[in-house]
């Protein structure tokens, strides 16, 4: 690990200030520091913003959470309010990472966690997300838990978090703190595809902080639902953040009953949380039965492009979809 100063600014001002010249922000720590002993970053100076008053849940009149970025995410996934409006956030965040982690990990820190990539965290592999231009050796080699969706020739790298696919279902938006002073970024368009910049995960803006998440209220049942390599802890294989809300009778076979409102999104197969905006299209207004569900899923995956040991996301994508309608159908 290369030296590098530490510095602790006592306001958002001083932290704007002191990200200049190769600063990166830390939070809890826990990607970033593991990135900085594999050499895959090498900051010139750390700006502790952990301190920062940002480690609150506010939860406005008419229902909106916003959460601090520096809320650790043990906290917000206790958080008692967030576990009765908003159960698919909380789910999401227990399934991700260990409880040791999660205890230190920060929200504004888990949006903003690199790839996983074998070749992205091994500095003496060539990597176009790491260093531009060099390939992606990912596309012929090791690549079964990568990216079956929207990934570019540059870069296959799957996003690891499991929070962010239940923000982008949630219609979330993040507040964010710039030398331009303060803007909102809708949840969708903060992670960006690889397209020809692999090395960019997001639309920030050089010295943007994160400061908070809006969360607007949800009525109706959700789950987050994740496949992995192993229950204790993993990164998703694919995962899927869904809630739905149906009017009309269920008859006892579970037919029945109109899909009124639908979200829906994807983790663990693309390079950014993936909104299912095919699939919600086909579901609002029809029957809230299984064949609808399997059409819906088919209709997103239809632009899926797995390659050579990655294509069992592809039937995993959709029977995870129809599955978790289906008992979100009985819950609605």
């Amino acid at each position: 690990m290369r030296p590098f100063v530490y510095e602790r600014p006592a306001n958002v001002a001083d932290a704007l200030e002191l990200h200049r010249d190769g600063a990166l922000y830390l939070g809890g720590g826990t990607n970033l520091v593991d990135l900085m002993r594999l050499g895959v970053e090498e900051p010139t100076r750390l700006v502790d913003v952990s301190r920062l008053p940002y480690g609150e849940i506010e939860v406005r009149p008419d229902g909106t959470l916003v959460i601090g970025a520096a809320v650790r995410n043990s906290d917000l996934a206790a958080d008692r309010t967030v576990r009765e409006t908003h159960p698919m956030l909380a789910q999401a965040v227990l399934m991700g990472a260990s409880g040791q982690i999660r205890n230190q990990a920060t929200v504004g820190g888990n949006l903003l966690q690199r790839t996983r990539c074998s070749y992205f965290q091994d500095a003496s592999k060539p990597c176009n997300k790491r260093e531009p231009g060099t390939g992606c050796p990912a596309r012929e080699g090791e690549h079964h838990n990568l990216a079956i969706l929207g990934h570019s020739p540059e870069c296959v790298a799957t996003h690891p978090s499991d929070m962010a696919v239940a923000l982008a279902a949630l219609d979330a938006s993040v507040r964010v703190r710039g030398r331009d002073g303060e803007r909102t970024i809708p949840f969708e368009e903060f992670h960006r595809l690889p397209g020809g910049e692999p090395e960019r995960d997001s639309n920030l803006r050089d010295g943007d902080l994160v400061t908070a998440v809006e969360v607007p209220p949800l009525a109706m049942p959700s789950r987050y639902r994740k496949v992995r390599e192993r229950a204790s802890f993993a990164f998703a294989l694919v995962s899927v953040a869904a809630a739905v809300r149906t009017v009309g009778a269920t008859v006892p076979d579970g037919e029945g009953g109109v899909v009124r409102d639908v979200r829906l999104a994807l983790g663990g197969v693309a390079h950014k949380p993936w909104r299912c905006r095919r699939a919600e299209d086909v579901l609002r207004g029809a029957p809230a039965d299984e064949e609808t569900f399997l059409r819906a899923a088919e209709a997103e995956l239809e632009a899926a492009e797995p390659l050579r040991d990655n294509a069992y996301k592809v039937p995993l994508a959709r029977n995870l979809i129809v599955r978790t309608l289906l008992d979100l159908r009985e819950a609605s």
